[in-house]
């Protein structure tokens, strides 16, 4: 224990000189955290800009666009005069979508001749032009039901059964886990520790590679007395402490002060974070242990940290990729770690229910167990390569 301490002190004053290490460790998280958690404070955008095509002009086509309007997340910013001047201002960027309303649709609606009406979405924004389809959609099947309800009153069907011809079958949603549909919630507790990650894996690759680079491999492991994985553990201990910091820092504020959901509370959440801490931190010695360069291995570190967000399930099923895919999606820590926070803070299980993933971190952090032998002679045989 002596010698790992004095091995940690000694990278105490390395941190301390180097800039770089606080910036990656403390500076850019604290940004991150402030960034995304207030990027998306209010859960959902709000008054995502809208134009309007009303070609009929009569009171229900007025009324049409007044309900469309009070969506929380709509905002009829423009009218048009027609199609073609809407669609060059979609291109612009100057609003998401529009809703076209042809002439005549009144008229044929009050006919009963199956009027259309239609609206163009700019998908190239896929979270502004999903929902702005969902609001575009919802309030004309709310028009179609009202005409319909209309002409059934006229026909002499009472309010019950005009309803029950409507909408024979009433649909009752509960979203699971976010049922205020908060994209902050969904967005945040992947993101976020996918971040860490990232930086742990570029931060313990840079350290042992500035080793090599400065030519003080045999200083480093020599006062470990030869012994590689003290020599490891002395020079990562210091750099745990501070990611375990930043680490709790984010769990206390998302479930302690932003109550975001955790059903099985912050202390099991807080071991959750642990764990994918020290698994990125494994993963990054096995990174530099296969890639023995600092530029490659930072190469490796990097690339692997972003096609986490990709392959980890958060924006795209994993039960919907590759069979191949899917596979190489749990040699990820982050996917580890996002099935632990779905299963235990979202659906409230513990851990001992979810084990085979806590079993696929704790694999992570004995990754550099088994490149103790290749690391220690990389380090001792292989020249710094610029």
């Amino acid at each position: 224990m002596r010698t790992i301490l004095k091995i940690a002190a000694r990278e105490i004053r390395l941190m301390a000189g180097k800039p770089i290490y606080w910036f990656c460790m403390v500076a850019a998280p604290l940004f991150c955290y402030l960034f995304f958690t207030t990027l998306m404070s209010s859960g959902l955008p709000t008054d995502m800009p809208l134009g309007l095509v009303d070609n009929d002009r009569t009171a229900t086509s007025r009324s049409l666009a007044r309900n469309l309007n009070a969506f929380q997340m709509t905002d009829i910013t423009a009218q048009y005069a027609d199609v073609s001047e809407a669609r060059r201002a979609v291109q612009m960027g100057e609003i998401y979508g529009f809703y076209y309303i042809p002439e005549g649709t009144s008229r044929l609606a009050q006919r009963q001749e199956i009027p259309t009406v239609s609206f163009y979405t700019n998908y190239s924004y896929l979270v502004a032009g999903s929902l702005l389809y969902r609001d575009m959609r919802t309030v004309s099947e709310l028009a179609s039901g009202a005409a319909s309800r209309t002409v059934l009153y006229a026909k002499g069907a009472t309010e019950r059964q005009a309803m029950a011809y409507l909408q024979p079958i009433v649909i009752d949603t509960h979203a699971v886990g976010n049922p205020w549909l908060n994209y902050n919630v969904y967005l945040s507790n992947t993101i976020i520790p996918g971040l860490l990650m990232l930086f742990i894996f570029m931060v313990t690759v840079y350290g042992i590679g500035t080793e090599v680079k400065r030519g003080t491999v045999r200083q480093w492991i020599g006062l470990a007395g030869c012994s590689m994985w003290k020599a490891l553990t002395g020079k990562l201990l210091p750099q745990l402490l501070v990611f375990l910091l930043m680490g709790t820092l984010y769990v206390v504020w998302f479930y302690g002060f932003l109550n975001f959901p955790c059903k099985c509370g912050i202390p099991t959440m807080w071991l959750v974070m642990a764990l994918g801490v020290m698994a990125a931190q494994g993963m990054g010695v096995f990174m530099f242990a296969m890639l023995p360069t600092l530029r490659l291995g930072l190469s490796f570190a990097s690339l692997w940290g972003v096609i986490s967000f990709s392959i980890c399930g958060m924006s795209f099923p994993v039960m919907a990729m590759h069979p191949v895919l899917q596979g190489l999606g749990y040699l990820f820590p982050l996917r580890h770690y996002f099935l632990l926070y779905v299963n235990c803070a979202l659906d409230g299980y513990p851990l001992f229910n979810v084990w085979p993933f806590v079993l696929g971190l704790v694999g992570f952090i004995l990754l550099p167990v088994m490149s103790l032998g290749r690391l220690k002679k990389v380090l001792l045989t292989v020249p710094y390569i610029p």
